[in-house]
């Protein structure tokens, strides 16, 4: 009983903790991009644009108000929703009001709705096919630490880390789509369309964003592994007989759950806030598309929705790793 009151207590810090820090980067995104010289009403209200209509839409957008009524009605959007304007032209953002698009005329929750199963499913496969490939290439380069598989993979990890996501893509592209034509140089098909078709889009997607972060999975398992390895109770696993096999999955790799779990939940927060690059390359209409579409158009309400989402999923990735570390660390919420 005390260990689950203490785990509670801690999962209830921890979910105060992100609470908090969303708190502060939405008011930071306001400041940012609501404060500061840019006028989101100048924006809206286009060219020309006269002092009175200009007057008329930051009366409409709420920024005639002192800053910190404008900051409580965009926070308290996020949690209930809030109404633009009055009478027959007002227009209500249900919550979770991420802000409302006036180039578009649609809330910022509604395109990120549209555009986050495009996302997803590249984020998913990427981080499924990085995970496994980078985590089993560790392994391997730890267990032949010296010989020439341990020197190829650190090489092959090397060249991944430092070559450039867009650059990557740019060669699959001329070498399956153009020299070899075997993979579609880009686009995207619904999954429930036709899954073959979907996943056969984004094999080129995948395979990039595998081939830049699986290079980091594998240099942090090898390390991880070499430095458990050597400890004292892998020792005393080995001399009471338990086969080497035996000894790397149930002792050595159990103590690399922790940090390779952190580390997914975060690569995985940040691919929700869009794989900007790998979008743009293979012409694929995600969340990173949709930003790079509102900076152009300098769509400040969308740059601003879509910085809070990011935002967001990585911190929920945060908070999902800090409940799964306290699941496993018996120590995590134990009474001192």
């Amino acid at each position: 009983m005390s260990r689950a009151l203490g785990y509670l207590r801690f999962a209830a810090g921890r979910l105060g903790g992100a609470l908090a820090v969303l708190l502060v980067i939405a008011a930071a995104s306001f400041a940012i991009f609501y404060l500061l010289p840019n006028n989101p009403a100048q924006l809206s209200c286009g060219k020309p644009c006269t002092p009175d209509r200009l007057v008329e839409v930051q009366s409409y957008m709420g920024l005639d108000r002192p800053w910190f009524a404008q900051l409580g009605a965009f926070l308290w959007g996020i949690v209930a929703g809030r109404t633009f304007g009055d009478g027959a032209t007002a227009i209500h953002c249900a919550a979770p009001c991420f802000g409302y698009s006036f180039r578009l005329h649609t809330d910022v929750t509604s395109l990120l709705a549209e555009r986050l199963p495009v996302t997803l499913s590249i984020a998913l496969g990427a981080l499924l096919l990085w995970t496994v490939v980078g985590v089993g290439a560790g392994v391997i380069a730890a267990l032949r630490r010296g010989r020439a598989a341990d020197r190829l993979l650190m090489g092959a990890s090397v060249l991944g880390v430092s070559a450039p996501a867009y650059l990557v893509g740019l060669l699959f592209i001329l070498l399956f789509g153009f020299t070899l034509n075997v993979l579609p140089i880009g686009g995207y098909v619904p999954l429930s369309e036709s899954p073959g078709g979907w996943a056969f889009h984004l094999i080129m997607p995948w395979t990039v964003l595998a081939i830049i972060n699986g290079a980091i999975y594998t240099r942090l398992t090898r390390g991880s592994l070499i430095e458990v390895m050597g400890m004292d109770f892998i020792r005393t696993a080995r001399s009471i007989g338990l086969k080497e096999s035996a000894v790397v999955t149930r002792h050595g790799l159990r103590n690399l759950v922790v940090p390779i779990a952190t580390l997914v939940a975060l690569d995985f927060g940040s691919l929700l806030g869009g794989t900007v690059i790998t979008e743009k390359v293979f012409a694929i209409q995600g969340v990173g598309g949709l930003l790079l579409d509102a900076v152009n158009a300098l769509d400040l309400q969308i740059i601003v929705g879509v910085t809070l989402f990011a935002a967001l999923a990585v911190v929920l990735a945060n908070f999902a790793v800090d409940l799964l570390y306290g699941a496993l660390d018996p120590r995590i919420g134990a009474p001192s």
